[in-house]
């Protein structure tokens, strides 16, 4: 098939709800660094929300990075389905810890 580049992405806005990013630290561990959210599409481009990061901590004395995936703060626009299909998934694992 020969699909025009928007359609190919409507499908996948359509599809797709997360992203879930893992990436191999300088410590040659592997993190879970970011859950994005596909929000839609601005035009032709597809938009893209951070729902959850991983922030360094520090290094261990064994050299290992240290660190925790926090909420951005960002409530997805998938929530609302999930919780009509049963979650019991609380809305506030979406709100940053204050230090």
């Amino acid at each position: 098939f020969d699909l025009p580049v928007v359609t190919v992405r409507r499908q996948i806005v359509s599809a797709v709800d997360l992203i879930v990013q893992q990436t191999r630290l300088a410590d040659g561990s592997r993190k879970v660094t970011h859950i994005t959210e596909i929000s839609g599409l601005e035009g032709e481009m597809v938009t893209m929300t951070d729902i959850f990061q991983f922030n360094q901590t520090g290094i261990s004395p064994q050299g290992k990075i240290q660190g925790e995936l926090s909420p951005t703060g960002i409530r997805p626009f998938f929530f609302s389905r999930l919780q009509d299909a049963g979650s019991k998934l609380s809305g506030s694992i979406f709100i940053p810890k204050s230090n």
